[in-house]
């Protein structure tokens, strides 16, 4: 599929170039096309080197939690890292 906007939010914006800023995504894409190269383009405006998103993208029925920095913002095109997935642990 491709962002949708509307799962996007700010939690923490810093003026630019002053340190990093902190976004919210959550969508039934799977993190493969999340940290698609191009994906974020739409953002491109927004969105600096190093800025951290935290991802709920989706496999199937399950959710699943990231977190992504982006690499590369060149040109209009929105590049993010691999993504770190957090842990799904529940133990009681």
């Amino acid at each position: 599929m491709a962002f949708d906007k509307t799962g996007f939010t700010a939690f923490a914006t810093a003026k630019r170039g002053a340190s990093v800023s902190s976004y919210g995504y959550k969508t039934t894409d799977a993190i493969a096309d999340v940290n698609t190269s191009g994906y974020f383009n739409d953002l491109s405006d927004t969105l600096e080197v190093g800025d951290l998103i935290y991802c709920v993208t989706s496999t199937g029925t399950t959710a699943v939690a990231s977190f992504v920095y982006v690499l590369s913002n060149a040109a209009g095109v929105v590049d993010v890292n691999d993504g770190t997935v957090l842990a799904n642990t529940d133990s009681d």
